[in-house]
């Protein structure tokens, strides 16, 4: 009589582990993929400041205990979301082209990616790459990119320093704002800044921003190129 009220007691949905299955997930479903996209979707909906520990928690329902069984730190998580963003990076012109033409398409998708996400750049600029496997992808492939045309290879990982922060200054540039350099009242006292300014806008360049990136990558991409042993 025991085994088939036990039998019983199963069949009308009683059994401990269904209504553990019901609950809360565990931690043991919870993996850094998850945990990446529901961070990306936070973001997204309260921006960067919204994205805590608690809340990520709250939007994956579970414990925030759960989340420090796979990430020990906000900065964990944010070092997850550039990966993530890292893997959109164009570098696929590194070693299948010519050099000026695979930097030119790697910096413009790069200023592309991070203008979406500039309140992360200031974070991830100070950020360990390690254990982060596709940030450090692209920077592999960037850097075979460099020593196969025959750039020196003491030189190559300042040169990529200084490609980043200029694409990582452009990514603010993309979303600021139209009149940014509006001198307002103050015109009449730099005549020449001003009418430089209005010589651009005379252009009615549709993104000034591009024009400006192009300029300085251009210049970069022909200084570094003088370094190449060809």
């Amino acid at each position: 009589m025991p085994a088939v009220a036990a039998t019983q007691g199963r069949s009308a949905g009683k059994d401990p582990a269904a209504r553990r299955r019901a609950g809360r997930p565990s931690a043991a479903v919870l993996d850094k993929a998850g945990i990446t996209v529901a961070a990306l979707a936070l973001i997204s909906r309260k921006g960067y400041d919204g994205l805590t520990m608690a809340a990520l928690a709250r939007s994956l329902d579970v414990a925030p205990s759960a989340l420090y069984n796979h990430v020990s730190s906000k900065d964990d998580v944010l070092l997850l979301v550039e990966d993530h963003l890292v893997e959109m990076v164009d570098v696929s012109g590194f070693g299948a082209g010519p050099w000026d033409a695979a930097v030119r398409r790697w910096a413009w998708s790069y200023r592309e990616v991070f203008a979406q996400h500039t309140p992360l750049i200031p974070i991830i600029a100070v950020l360990p790459v390690a254990n982060a496997p596709k940030t450090l992808a692209m920077y592999e492939a960037v850097t075979a990119g460099f020593g196969a045309a025959g750039f020196p290879a003491e030189k190559t990982i300042s040169a990529i320093v200084a490609l980043e922060a200029f694409v990582f200054g452009a990514a603010y540039d993309v979303t600021a704002p139209a009149d940014i350099f509006d001198a307002g009242t103050l015109a009449a006292q730099t005549p020449n800044f001003t009418a430089a300014v209005d010589r651009l806008a005379a252009e009615q360049h549709p993104r000034p921003a591009d024009v400006a990136f192009s300029l300085g990558l251009e210049a970069l991409i022909t200084g570094f190129d003088t370094l190449r042993n060809r």
